[in-house]
Formats: structure tokens, sequence, C-alpha cells
């Protein structure tokens, strides 16, 4: 019996009191295990800041370490002396199958947002005609394209969207702007030409980033090659890639 007492003991719920009321505002009541993580982790920094105090005393300021000649003082801070690194032909070749395909996603996303927003670039002319045919001369004079076409002149130009006089008048062109659908709809509206602009600049860098990795691959593919060394005409900068000038070699 003595044993079956000393169990239920054992599983005897001890439970911890919360925050009082008057001390609500300064959070919840730290537990004695979230004590305990938090002191053994401030005794585990000690530790190691103690361990690094003892090791920049002890420290020889004569030993020769190897960032001494790799890096360099400049307006009073450190900075290191980065080497580039000769590429192999296999990882340029990768680079350039991996920025082609994100090129690629990004181009036809660009696409897909413009046919969502009707961007269409004014100065491009429009490929398709549409001719109006009438009965005689006298017709031609009199009518117009507004007329046959039941729609308001400044709507001609328009290849798309291009709404009837007839529905004009049933719509109502007094916007709210206070109206939570309208304010819904610029918001969405405004976000998506952000995302465009966005889109557009990445395929822009992704671009020149293409142009100077297939530079590279020429050069590397003629270096191989033992052929005669191009000639740099211009030099790449951060939105340009190098232009060379090869030899012409005569074929046999």
């Amino acid at each position: 019996m003595s044993s079956l007492r000393n169990a239920m003991k054992s599983q005897r719920v001890h439970k911890e009191r919360h925050q009082p009321e008057a001390r609500k505002h300064l959070g919840p009541l730290e537990k004695k295990k979230d004590y305990k993580i938090r002191a053994a982790d401030q005794n585990k920094k000690k530790k190691a800041l103690k361990t690094l105090r003892r090791n920049a005393l002890n420290r020889n300021p004569d030993e020769y370490t190897h960032h001494m000649v790799k890096s360099k003082l400049k307006d009073g801070e450190h900075h290191e002396m980065v080497e580039d690194e000769e590429l192999s032909v296999g990882d340029v070749m990768q680079d350039l199958t991996y920025i082609t395909h994100r090129r690629s996603v990004e181009k036809k996303k660009i696409e897909k947002l413009k046919a969502q927003l009707h961007l269409l670039e004014s100065e491009e002319k429009p490929k398709n005609t549409h001719i109006l045919f009438v009965d005689d001369e006298k017709q031609a004079k009199k009518t117009s394209a507004a007329k046959i076409l039941d729609t308001h002149p400044a709507l001609l130009g328009r290849s798309f969207n291009r709404v009837r006089l007839s529905q004009l008048a049933h719509m109502s062109l007094d916007i709210d702007a206070n109206n939570p659908d309208v304010k819904k709809l610029l918001k969405s509206k405004s976000r998506a030409y952000k995302e465009l602009a966005q889109r557009i600049e990445r395929e822009n860098k992704l671009r020149i980033m293409q142009e100077k990795l297939e530079v590279r691959k020429k050069l590397m593919a003629s270096k191989s090659k033992d052929e005669e060394k191009p000639k740099l005409v211009a030099e790449g900068t951060s939105s340009t890639a190098p232009v060379y000038e090869w030899p012409q070699v005569r074929k046999k």
C-alpha cells in the first residue's frame, strides 16, 4: 500500500504561479526552466569572452600570420585582398546556362505582366490595319471612322477595349477615390507596375551578366586553341560587357 502511495506522490503535478496582476505589465513570470536556459547561455558567453581575452593577452605580435600579406589598411579599416580565381570552361558554361535560363524566365514573366496591364508602347505602330468600306465617295466624305465604329474619336487609336457610344452613355465616369474597392484596385495596380519595373531591371542585369560570360567563354576557347590573342577595344563596365576584336584567320 505504501508503494502505491509513493507512486501517487511522484505523479503529482507541481504548478507554478503566474505573474501577479500588479506586475502583469512586466510580461510573463520567468519559470525555473527558462532561467536555467538563460543562465547557461550567459555562462557560455562569459567563458568564450574569457578565452578570447586570454588569447589576446598571450599573443605574440611578431609572429607571422597569413593575414599579414592578405589584407590591407584603407581609411583605418582592414580589408581582405581577394584574388580572382581562374574558372574552368565547365564552370563558365554552367553559370552561362543558369543565367540564360533565369533570363528567359524573367522575360516570360515580364510579357505576362505587360499583357495584364495592357502596356502598349505609344511609339510602336500597330501591325494590323482596319479597312472600312462605304457605298460611294459621297458617303465617304460625309461619314467618319468614329461614326462607323460607333465610338468616340479619342478612342480610334486604341487597338483594344474600344468602347461604343451606347456603352459610354451607361458608364459612370465619377470615380469615388474613397471607395474601398477602388482603393484596392489602385493599390494592386501600383504594386503590379512596381513588380514590372523590378523585373525589367533584373532582366537587364541578367542580360549584362550573360554577355560578359559569353565573352569570357570565347576568350577561354581561343586560349585553349593557341590562337592569337584578341585585341581589347573597350573595357567592360557595370552596364556593358567588354568588347574584343579577334584577328581574321583564313580557314583552309
